[in-house]
């Protein structure tokens, strides 16, 4: 059974240890989701609970030992935050003491234990990850760190032992502050929920804990409310403003037989919902644990850091030996000045700020994505935005509202009448998902529905079934074609309706054509926007139907697209999507349905309508548009450009600080705590050029408080 558990992991407390848990726990089944808390040393895991102990096992086999999350009483100890800042006081006064005029050796000692208390405030949990990393014969920064003390205070410099100690761990503590705040920022979705509903219990109105309220309980929303649950309307009609979810910019209409999330803010009119989901499994829920999940789906350029720092640092520690070493022999150096620039060389080559620059830079904007109503499942998903030279656009549900109305229906098998022919089409189209039978279910709602049974879906063409033992089928001129059953009257029909921008289903028996129903469709407003956007971006769009070519044209033409394939099969999807990856290189496909999902998966990146797609839609793609909105697709490709390049920016600034100070050490212009220092400058300043993100003046209007009252013992 799938249960959430916390821990507090004392050796736990910067990205580096979050990325050696998840690598040890990459392959481990029954996790659900993993949520870090560093600055509080706490990990949140959702997993089946038969395997905690099995999981804890695991992990304490690598030093992580967990143990339980107490309640904050007050201030009954030394917070973190205060030992650092007690540890940095007391390395600047070793440092001034120590360049002070007559010093004796009284003094000196004075100074060396003001270091080592210094060192022990700051550096202790350091020393300890870090000496359990050379034990195992892992050279990562704990360890470099850990040498770089070590070494300065064995040769007598023990101001800047403790000033390395003190500033690296001040780095450790903004990293993991940071992280904490981007990866809770969506967190923070969860506080915009109501705790209380106002319920339906034997026939009066009762208020209770949202997290009690069964699902198809019925639900009051006053004016000015939040609505607490995803549901269905059921009666009255109101404006809804669904920005907190959809990051839509302006309210919508929402009326009986409507679907509204969790969240959405009512604006105007009474609303009664039945709700489709309980607290856990909400909209907003969703969105917060697949953000979560997708961390681990890395951006190419994120393993490519990952890669680069674990050759990095074993090539950075063995060019200090060299030095140690070599240095007296080839520069003059003496020893202890070898000694003393091999250190500076371990603190400046620590990789902090080009380590934390990748993740802090995804996961906001991957946090930002999810604020404007779109998931974006891993930073891979962000590299193949950047990337795109073209997209197909399914039409039916995401370039037009897939919410069709039945416009026409046509008797036209003589000796049938239509009182039957309208039983027997709903029959089969109550039973289809799909938009087209749909509008005919709902055209035809008056009538009384024929029992069909041996229903069977017939991908890009239609439906069948039996009835009174005779075989029926409701679907697309194509299967009539294949069931050999036009005619000249049949093609006469078809056409006539085709040019009025129809979309055609043939309901036929055996082998003839019963009935010919008409159903329209509108642009969604914001697609003609889109597509324009897209367009300016210079990315080529194609429009892919599997509805008559007559009909797509007019919706491309409507739409402003001039590549529009008509008529097509789920497998012509797909061809056609290789045919753009040949012709323009990286491709994206935006579908709703189940016949969309083989090209959804050939694509470079698959888009899906997060409120008209089906499962198998959303389950292959790999970024979901909440509200259905096309608009949020230029735009997630605007964001994607703007991280990536905020990427390149921290990775070459990292880089250019490690190569400017390197220069410094060997000209012997550089200390120890002047390079550590510059190393604390670095990582602040991608930390917070990569959090930029998430200041994006498209996230909306929310400002949401970190309520979080809990930390490690």
């Amino acid at each position: 059974m799938k249960k959430e558990f916390s821990y507090c992991i004392k050796a736990m407390d910067c990205i580096n240890e979050e990325n050696d848990i998840r690598s040890l726990v990459k392959d481990f089944e029954g996790i659900y989701g993993l949520d870090f808390q560093l600055s509080k040393r706490i990990l949140v895991i959702q997993m089946d609970e038969a395997r905690e102990v099995e999981f804890k096992r695991l992990i304490a086999s690598k030093g992580y030992i967990t143990q339980p999350v107490i309640e904050k009483k007050g201030f009954t100890r030394f917070t973190e935050e205060i030992k650092l800042g007690i540890s940095l006081i007391l390395a600047f006064a070793a440092e001034l003491l120590s360049l002070m005029t007559n010093f004796g050796p009284s003094q000196k000692y004075v100074v060396g234990a003001i270091a080592l208390i210094a060192i022990f405030l700051s550096g202790f949990g350091v020393y300890k990850k870090g000496f359990l990393a050379l034990f195992k014969l892992k050279l990562n920064i704990n360890a470099l760190m850990t040498i770089a003390v070590t070494g300065a205070f064995v040769i007598g410099e023990w101001p800047e032992a403790a000033m390395v100690s003190a500033l690296f761990s001040i780095a450790e503590w903004i990293e993991s502050k940071a992280v904490d705040r981007a990866r809770g920022s969506i967190r923070k979705l969860l506080s915009i929920l109501p705790d209380e509903s106002e319920v339906k219990i034997d026939g009066s109105w009762k208020k209770m804990r949202t997290a009690d309220v069964e699902v198809s309980s019925e639900i009051r929303v006053r004016p000015g409310e939040r609505i607490p649950l995803d549901g269905q309307i059921t009666e009255g009609s109101s404006e809804i403003d669904q920005s907190p979810v959809t990051g839509e910019s302006r309210a919508v209409e929402r009326k009986v037989g409507d679907s509204i999330f969790a969240g959405s803010i009512n604006l105007s009119g009474m609303l009664v919902f039945e709700n489709t989901t309980v607290a856990t499994n909400n909209t907003v829920s969703r969105i917060i644990e697949l953000v979560e999940n997708t961390q681990s789906k890395k951006a190419p350029i994120e393993r490519f850091v990952d890669q680069f720092s674990k050759r990095y640092t074993p090539i950075v520690f063995f060019v200090s030996l060299a030095i140690v070493f070599v240095g007296p022999y080839l520069m003059g150096w003496t020893f202890e000045a070898s000694i003393y620039k091999a250190l500076v060389l371990l603190v400046i080559a620590c990789p902090c700020a080009l380590v934390i620059s990748t993740p802090i830079t995804i996961v906001s904007a991957l946090t930002t994505s999810a604020k404007i109503g779109v998931l974006m499942k891993g930073g891979h998903a962000i590299e193949r935005l950047h990337r795109l030279k073209a997209i197909a656009l399914d039409k039916t549900g995401t370039i037009t509202y897939g919410a069709p109305s039945l416009a026409e229906n046509i008797l036209v098998a003589k000796g049938n009448d239509q009182k039957t022919s309208n039983d027997l089409a709903l029959g089969l189209s109550k039973l289809s998902d799909h938009p087209v039978s749909k509008a005919i279910a709902k055209g035809l709602e008056s009538s009384n529905a024929g029992e069909v049974k041996d229903f069977t879906a017939i991908a890009g063409q239609g439906v069948s079934g039996s009835f009174e033992g005779k075989k029926i089928y409701l679907g697309n001129k194509k299967l009539g074609e294949s069931l050999g059953v036009m005619t000249e009257e049949i093609a006469r029909e078809i056409s006539g309706l085709e040019g009025r921008g129809r979309s055609v289903s043939l309901l036929i028996e055996e082998k003839k054509v019963i009935a010919i129903f008409g159903v329209t469709d509108k642009i969604k407003e914001g697609s003609s926007e889109a597509i324009k956007m897209l367009q300016d971006m210079g990315i080529h769009v194609s429009m892919l139907s599997g509805d008559n070519a007559k009909t797509a044209n007019l919706i491309g033409r409507q739409a402003g697209i001039s590549d529009v394939r008509g008529e097509l099969l789920p497998k012509d999807k797909l061809v056609l999507i290789q045919e753009l990856q040949r012709k323009f290189g990286p491709t994206g496909m935006t579908g709703d349905g189940i016949n969309d999902a083989p090209a959804l998966a050939q694509a470079d990146l698959g888009f899906a309508m997060g409120k008209m797609g089906t499962d198998s839609a959303k389950e292959t793609a790999d970024v979901v548009i909440i509200g259905d909105d096309l608009r949020k697709i230029p735009e997630t490709i605007l964001l994607a450009h703007r991280t990536h390049s905020i990427l390149w920016q921290n990775i070459v600034f990292a880089i250019g600080v490690k190569a400017v100070f390197l220069m410094l050490t060997f000209l012997g212009l550089a200390s120890m705590w002047m390079a550590v220092f510059a190393d604390v400058g670095a990582t602040l300043i991608v930390v917070f050029n990569g959090m930029r993100l998430l200041r994006s003046d498209q996230v909306g209007p929310l400002e949401m408080s970190d309520n979080c009252t809990k930390e490690c013992c």
